[in-house]
């Protein structure tokens, strides 16, 4: 038996949403981390320069062509918050952003749970597109066909989607897990 029903159903909540955007100004790097508290810059071991965003709480790898990476957002208003907050940063320093950058989602990361327990062992040998080495990790990594979440399952229940781009997406792969999980136990 590969998993049991228990009083429960869905929760999934958004923890991370990783963007990027460019902002079509150079940004001076060395300025920028002698200027601005909360920024790490080594220019040896990496290009990009960190700048930790208090509120919303996000981190962001600023390049110094203008590109940004944003990360740790749990909401597309927390990103544009953000991307304000740099856009102030920049301005305290003489580079002003004239355009509305355009933010693309690159990744959300969701976690919760499904409400049923499961059995990896059983998961890892009949569903499709697993990877299941308990030795090595204690959960089942699961590719969605037919779309860009990976799940990473675990015997209690609980999930992390990663790899979606939308809330509706993140949903959506949910849904059809349980959906592909409930056709596996009623074989």
């Amino acid at each position: 038996m590969a998993a049991k029903k228990i009083k429960g159903k869905k929760e999934i909540k958004i923890v991370n949403i990783v963007v990027s955007t460019a902002l079509e100004k150079d940004v001076p790097l060395e300025k920028m981390a002698a200027t601005l508290p909360n920024t790490e810059y080594n220019p040896e071991q990496f290009p990009g320069l960190v700048l930790r965003i208090k509120d919303p709480k996000t981190s962001a790898l600023i390049f110094s062509s203008g590109k940004v990476v944003c990360t740790g957002a749990k909401t597309l208003e927390d990103v544009s918050k953000s991307i304000l907050s740099i856009i102030k940063s920049l301005k305290k320093l003489n580079i002003i952003v004239t355009i509305k950058p355009e933010i693309t989602v690159q990744n959300i990361v969701a976690s919760g749970s499904i409400g049923m327990s499961l059995n990896l062992n059983y998961l890892g040998l009949n569903l499709p597109n697993t990877e299941y080495e308990p030795e090595q990790f204690p959960g089942l990594v699961h590719k969605l066909k037919g779309t860009r979440a990976t799940f990473l399952l675990f015997s209690n229940g609980k999930i992390v989607c990663t790899g979606t781009r939308t809330e509706e997406e993140v949903h959506e792969a949910t849904d059809k897990l349980i959906e592909n999980l409930t056709k596996l136990l009623n074989k």
